[in-house]
């Protein structure tokens, strides 16, 4: 019964998806200087990804704007040059007969200079001086809230077949909803529902652009990740995904962050730590993702209706992990020294699709 869940079609967004595995968002910095997609990688690297069709892949954050980015070789969409960078991408994994939302991001104070924990172990990644962080104007809010629906918007042009917002570790949307970040007092701040306020008006704001059934967002409640984590986030978080649904509950999906994983690394989940009464709150589809193993992914989509798990580390190593996890293959080991190194083609492209399934899946 497990088996036949995990490897069930599911219909999420427009999409008629063939199984419940996801390719999640992985920040790779491949993309060129000027933040487009790397011709001679990006497309590659991602359409290889779909060796089973119907594959569901989110492209890596993507910023919004010049001024909403700025991690060194890290892709955007806001110039032409990125979309049509973008473009051999999503036209790739469509010849192959996958899918691609494209997750786009704030940096917010991430980008100015705040010390922060290298939770990402990026120690070839130089980042460049910022100024001190602070606090956005009213109307520079309005501003940025503005730029996440252009980029929807050239997302779709760019050929993606819909948008995940990062809600996500420390991002602007996160650091709006938590108040371990958000310590304002006015319209956008103190409360729980101000400080939600920020997020469901980026929210709006994309679905006004390209439609609902086109717009996702992932959320860690329980991830440390760049010093977030609010004592205890039920009461906000509960809030926010109870607002998404009443408000907009033809989202393509909601995406969380499992407890046990925060960013690209492990951590010991808090007492009482769990998705489940989150997942409860919103009735359409759900992707879980952190830390699930070819059994546990099996036993979660199985107990839990439409939902889908996202599989991150393994499948850098292993472009072909959907069809090993259908025949029960072992996997290649990932190798974390090669997650973050700016542009260079080791351990992003040059995996091999494993002999034993030629001919059944290529």
């Amino acid at each position: 019964m497990a088996e036949e869940v995990l490897f069930t079609p599911i219909k999420v967004g427009r999409m008629e998806l063939r199984h419940r595995i996801v390719f999640p968002p992985i920040t790779r910095y491949r993309a060129d200087d000027d933040g487009t997609p790397n011709e001679e990688l990006a497309p590659e690297y991602y359409s290889e990804r779909c060796l089973v069709p119907g594959t569901l892949l989110i492209a890596e954050a993507t910023d919004v704007s010049s001024r909403g980015g700025g991690w060194p070789n890290a892709p955007g969409i806001f110039t032409e040059k990125q979309i049509a960078g973008w473009k051999k991408v999503t036209d790739a994994v469509h010849a192959k007969g996958g899918f691609i939302f494209d997750q786009v991001w704030n940096l917010g104070r991430v980008n100015v200079g705040t010390k922060l924990p290298d939770v990402y172990s990026a120690s070839d990644v130089q980042m460049p001086e910022r100024p001190k962080p602070r606090s956005l104007t009213i109307a520079e809010i309005h501003e940025m809230v503005d730029e996440y629906g252009v980029a929807a918007a050239n997302a779709i042009k760019a050929g993606f077949d819909g948008i995940e917002i990062h809600g996500a570790h420390g991002y602007l949307v996160d650091q709006f909803l938590q108040d371990v970040t958000n310590l304002r007092t006015d319209e956008y701040g103190g409360s729980i529902e101000n400080r939600a306020k920020f997020g469901l008006e980026v929210v709006a704001k994309c679905v006004e652009a390209i439609g609902a059934d086109r717009v996702a967002i992932r959320l860690s409640p329980f991830s440390k990740v760049q010093a977030m984590r609010m004592k205890d986030p039920w009461p906000t978080f509960s809030y926010f995904i109870s607002q998404l649904q009443l408000r907009f509950p033809g989202l393509a999906y909601v995406h969380m962050v499992e407890p046990r994983t925060a960013g690209n690394n492990d951590q010991i989940p808090e007492e009482g730590d769990s998705s489940e009464p989150y997942r409860e709150l919103w009735k359409g589809i759900w992707i879980a993702a952190g830390g699930f193993t070819q059994d546990s992914a099996r036993e979660y989509t199985a107990s839990h209706p439409n939902t889908l798990v996202g599989i991150g580390r393994y499948y850098t190593s292993n472009p072909d992990l959907v069809a090993k996890f259908k025949e029960r293959m072992e996997l290649v080991p990932y190798d974390r020294s090669t997650f973050y190194t700016n542009k260079s083609p080791v351990g992003y492209i040059g995996w091999k699709y494993s002999e034993e399934l030629k001919g059944k899946y290529y």
